[in-house]
C-alpha cells in the first residue's frame, strides 16, 4: 500500500459544520453596530432592573450606635436614629444626615441618593431647578430628581414593552398559525375578522376606559395587545401557506402525524424568522407607544415614572430645556440601538447571506 493511500486512511475526521443557529449567531457578531447595540442595551436594562441600588433616597446600610439597619427593605421612625418624631426618618434630612455621619455611625448611600418620588426640598432653586452638583440632571416641576425619575422610567418602558412584545406575539403567531395552515374558509372567516377588528377607533376606546377605569399598566397593556398581534399574524400565515406545500410537511401528515404535531415540530420552527427579525421594532414601538399615551395623559397613573410625563413637563415648561432635552436623549438612544440590533438580526436570519455562507464553506 503507497504512503498517500495510508495518509488518506489515518487522516483526521472533518470537523462538523457549525448549526444554521451558530451561522446566524455568527454573521449577527460580524455586524459591529448591532452587536455592540445589543451589549449597550442589555448593560442599560441592567442597570435599570438593579434601580433600586442604583437610584434611592434610603441608604443600603446604616451602622448606627453599634446597631446594623437596612433601609432599603425596612421602615425605621426618625428616633431611631436621634430625631423627635416617630414618623418614617426622610435619610435627606440635613439633621439625620449630621447624626449619621457622628463617630463610629456611617450610611452607605446609592450612587444617586433620590428615588423616583423623592422631593427635594432642600433644594436651593425653585423648581424646576437646573442642574446642580445635587441633582445631575435638574429637577422636575415639582422637585423630583430627574436622573431617577428617568432610570425608573426607562425600566417601566423596558418592562412593558417586553410584555406588549411577548403578549402580541403569541397571539400573532397562534392566528396566524391557525389561518395558514388550515387556509380555506377558516383563513376566510380570520381575515374578515381581522378587517372588521383593524377598523376599531383604538385611541377612542383607550380614551373611554381610561375616563371609565382605574389608569394601570395592567389596563393599558391588555388594550394596546388586543390591536397589536394583527401585523405579524399577516407575516405568520404567509409563512404557514408556503411551508404547509413542502415536500417533508406533506411526508408528515403521510406517515399520520396530528395537526398539533406537523404544526409545532415541523412548520412553525421554520416559520420564525419574521417573528425574530421584526422583535426590536416591535419593542420599539410599543415604547413610542407607551411614550404617546403618557404624555397625552392615557398612560400610567399619576405618581408613575414616565418618559412621557417628562416630555409633557417639558413642553409646559420650555425654560426648563433640562427636562426635554435629558428626556429626549433617552428616548433616541433607546430607539437606536433597537433599531441598529433590529436590521442586525435581520441581515443575520436572511437567507440570501445564509446560502453564501453556505458556499463559501
Amino acid at each position: 500500500m503507497s504512503a498517500s493511500a495510508i495518509d488518506a486512511g489515518t487522516s483526521a475526521p472533518a470537523s462538523p459544520s457549525p448549526s444554521p443557529s451558530r451561522r446566524a449567531w455568527q454573521r449577527f457578531k460580524r455586524n459591529r453596530l448591532g452587536y455592540w447595540s445589543l451589549l449597550c442595551f442589555a448593560v442599560l436594562v441592567g442597570l435599570s432592573l438593579m434601580a433600586e441600588g442604583v437610584s434611592n433616597d434610603r441608604p443600603l446600610a446604616v451602622r448606627y450606635q453599634g446597631q446594623w439597619y437596612a433601609p432599603m427593605w425596612h421602615d425605621y421612625p426618625e428616633t431611631t436614629f436621634g430625631g423627635d418624631f416617630p414618623t418614617p426618618t426622610d435619610y435627606l434630612d440635613p439633621f439625620i444626615q449630621q447624626k449619621l455621619a457622628e463617630p463610629g455611625n456611617w450610611a452607605l448611600y446609592a450612587p444617586n441618593p433620590y428615588g423616583p418620588k423623592t422631593l427635594n426640598y432642600f433644594a436651593k432653586s425653585p423648581n424646576p431647578s437646573a442642574p446642580t452638583a445635587d441633582n445631575w440632571l435638574g429637577t422636575d416641576d415639582r422637585g423630583r430628581d430627574l436622573l431617577a425619575q428617568l432610570i425608573y422610567g426607562f425600566r417601566v418602558s423596558v418592562l412593558f414593552a417586553l410584555a406588549l412584545t411577548f403578549t402580541g406575539v403569541l397571539l400573532g403567531v397562534i392566528t396566524g398559525a391557525i389561518q395558514g395552515y388550515f387556509g380555506g374558509k377558516t383563513d376566510l372567516a380570520f381575515q374578515r375578522f381581522i378587517e372588521i377588528w383593524g377598523s376599531m377607533p383604538e385611541l377612542y376606546l383607550l380614551i373611554i376606559f381610561s375616563a371609565v377605569l382605574e389608569p394601570s399598566l395592567g389596563l393599558l397593556l391588555a388594550l394596546l395587545s388586543l390591536f397589536g398581534w394583527m401585523g405579524l399574524s399577516d407575516y405568520v400565515r404567509a409563512e404557514f401557506l408556503r411551508n404547509r406545500q413542502l415536500d417533508y410537511v406533506r411526508a408528515a401528515r403521510a406517515m399520520g402525524l396530528g395537526h398539533w404535531h406537523i404544526i409545532t415540530r415541523h412548520i412553525l420552527p421554520n416559520s420564525l424568522t419574521p417573528v425574530v427579525t421584526f422583535l426590536p421594532f416591535r419593542m420599539s414601538a410599543a415604547i413610542l407607544a407607551l411614550t404617546s399615551l403618557d404624555f397625552l395623559g392615557l398612560g400610567v397613573p399619576p405618581g408613575t415614572p414616565s418618559l412621557g410625563e417628562l416630555l409633557s413637563q417639558g413642553k409646559n415648561n420650555i425654560d426648563a430645556w433640562w427636562i426635554s432635552l435629558s428626556t429626549f436623549g433617552v428616548l433616541v438612544v433607546t430607539l437606536m440601538l433597537l433599531t441598529f440590533m433590529g436590521d442586525a438580526l435581520r441581515d443575520a436570519l436572511d437567507p440570501r447571506k445564509a446560502s453564501q455562507d453556505g458556499e463559501g464553506a
